[in-house]
């Protein structure tokens, strides 16, 4: 009794867990898409916020696209484009998990300036105090 049950667990497993690699690229782009999403709405909540300080908009958005060229940079030295090397068909998986983080680390670096810092924080540069 006990084989059949582990035999039925086994096969239950393969079958509701088993993807496609293109199944799993689809997953990781998805994924990456919405870290993107949170992203670009941590960056138009801050648009708003600092709505009124114009010079630290015009850096935030030199920032920001100075970041996608890093990111871009990373992504190339991570996966170099070599004319005689083929990553495989895990490759999309890989590099879409590899930008997944990078963005996530990006949006958690731009959500300070909307949770804000301590008062009393001597360094807080632009970022506003908490209320």
């Amino acid at each position: 009794m006990n084989r059949v049950v582990v035999l039925l667990l086994l096969v239950l497993s393969v079958n509701c867990f088993s993807q496609t690699q293109a199944e799993m690229n689809r997953e990781a782009y998805n994924e990456l898409k919405k870290s993107d999403t949170i992203l670009n709405n941590v960056y138009q909540e801050i648009l708003k916020t600092y709505k009124k300080d114009t010079l630290f908009l015009q850096h935030l958005k030199k920032s920001q696209r100075i970041w996608i060229q890093f990111r871009d940079a990373e992504l190339a030295m991570k996966y170099p484009d070599y004319p005689d090397y083929m990553y495989g068909s895990i490759h999309p998986m890989c590099r879409a998990s590899y930008l997944k983080n990078l963005t996530e680390k990006r949006t958690e670096t731009l959500k300070s300036w909307l949770t804000g810092i301590e008062e009393g924080d001597a360094c807080s540069g632009s970022v506003y105090a908490k209320n």
